[in-house]
């Protein structure tokens, strides 16, 4: 896809609840009764309780049937005879080249391993699978025993956790969506450190993102795409009232169950709106995605709030009916430019099956000045609802020049008759005014008619 991304979307394939820019693997295994975490295992490393890396991948690839018990036993030998010839193949290298396992089982095996091995827990949960990692946390399915439910870790990676900047920013998201309790909103659980490693519990949502619909199908059909951003302008209203901004809404944050519910993610950027330590602490410095950041938050401004959220929606609506990003460029500085100068191409002329009510909504949305677009996400439902019902948008550029047209145009259509009349009032008061004027000539022409035949009448 040329305009947002070019990654593709597999069907089957399992969204988690937060973003770490990588797929998904839904495969599991059982692993004991705390969850197990390692950063990047080698091949033939002993873990501190003894037990070698081949002895992990041995039994998870017997209880995937992936091969053979004895088929493993026998790359076991093999791997065992290289070592004593002092080549370092491990036994994952061996069920390859054995085809047993291609490289892309490999690939998901190293991401169960990577749960397993370790000596450090986190107590009270069971990992299912490795989910996906990036560059600021790794996530994992897995299964909270106390209430036998299936939840979301996400984890900092272990080079973050001597970082207090790093450490801070992570609690700060699990505080944030701890005060949210929205069904709109992927939900927080639980938040804190079990040996080294800081992690934070969510809710599990089992589907996939608007991002990966864009993706395989290019474009949303208008009613599908307003109900769905209908629910985050829900989701984000209710986070405005309680004095967060999310400052990073985007198709990728934004969940859909099997049921299709939208759950809005990924609180990582989430900010209280009257923290003025941190906005000072981030003023100057651009935080949010390139193709869906506010031109506010472009520009490093002190006041960030909901405004900025309700533009990010927009540019998120924008990509989902049209199936392009608003703005695209070389790179993100030049994508971010065009968000501050370029002119927006109305998104009912990139598709011109979009009715122009949903085109107006955007354009308000995505308007350049935060003071232009919608004061709420209160009012932006407003419009959104009017619109899904075939309606013309209540509040959308409504005001052109200092001229309230809405207003004429009601007036017009409640009161023809008198707006005629108001219109034709002038000329009638001119016609009646030159009639005053000649009846009054003609009274004093007449007057003096009298007194001069008067006068003669006398004289004579």
């Amino acid at each position: 896809m040329g305009t947002g991304g070019s990654s593709s979307s597999k069907t089957g394939t399992k969204a988690v609840a937060a973003n770490t820019g990588t797929g998904a693997f839904a495969g599991s295994t059982g692993s004991g009764a705390g969850m197990r975490i390692v950063d990047d295992p080698s091949a033939g490393q002993k873990s501190k309780g003894g037990t070698n890396l081949d002895t992990f991948v041995a039994r998870i690839v017997v209880d995937l049937n992936l091969a053979t018990p004895e088929e493993v036993q026998q790359c076991l030998v093999q791997a065992r005879s290289v070592r004593e010839d002092r080549n370092q193949q491990s036994l994952s290298d061996i069920l390859v080249r054995n085809e047993y396992i291609t490289k892309r089982q490999l690939d998901r095996l190293k991401a169960i391993v990577e749960a397993e091995r370790s000596s450090q827990q986190i107590p009270g949960y069971k990992v299912l699978a490795k989910l996906g990692a990036g560059a600021m946390a790794t996530v994992y399915k897995a299964k909270q025993l106390s209430l036998d439910r299936l939840v979301a870790i996400k984890v900092l990676p272990r080079k973050f956790s001597m970082n207090n900047q790093f450490i801070e920013r992570f609690y700060a998201e699990g505080r944030a969506a701890a005060q949210l309790n929205h069904p709109n909103i992927v939900q927080a659980y639980d938040v804190g450190k079990a040996g080294e490693f800081h992690y934070f519990v969510m809710e599990y949502v089992e589907g996939r993102t608007v991002y990966d619909d864009i993706v395989k199908n290019k474009r949303f059909g208008e009613a599908e795409a307003i109900d769905l951003v209908t629910q985050v302008a829900e989701a984000l209203q209710h986070a405005h009232e309680r004095g967060l901004v999310h400052r990073d809404v985007k198709p990728k944050n934004i969940m859909l169950t099997s049921q299709g519910v939208a759950k809005l993610a990924d609180m990582g950027l989430a900010r209280a709106i009257s923290d003025k330590e941190a906005a000072e602490a981030e003023q100057g410095k651009a935080f949010g995605t390139p193709y869906y950041i506010s031109p506010e938050q472009i520009r490093g401004e002190l006041e960030i709030g909901p405004a900025t959220d309700i533009y990010s929606l927009g540019a998120t609506l924008y990509h989902m009916v049209t199936g392009n990003v608003p703005f695209d460029g070389k790179n993100p500085s030049a994508v971010m430019h065009k968000h501050l100068k370029a002119e927006l191409a109305p998104p009912d002329h990139v598709n011109p099956k979009l009715s122009a009510g949903i085109s107006e909504v955007i354009e308000m949305m995505m308007a350049k000045s935060p003071r232009e677009r919608y004061r709420s996400c209160k009012d932006l439902l407003l419009d959104l609802r009017a619109v899904r019902q075939g309606k013309a948008p209540t509040l959308a550029h409504k005001d052109y020049g200092g001229v309230d047209l809405a207003k004429i145009a009601q007036a017009e259509a409640a009161a023809p008759a008198e707006m005629a009349v108001d219109v034709s009032l002038p000329r009638r008061q001119g016609v009646s005014m030159l009639l005053f004027v000649v009846m009054c000539l003609l009274l004093v022409v007449s007057v003096a008619v009298n007194i001069i035949l008067g006068a003669r009448a006398a004289g004579g």
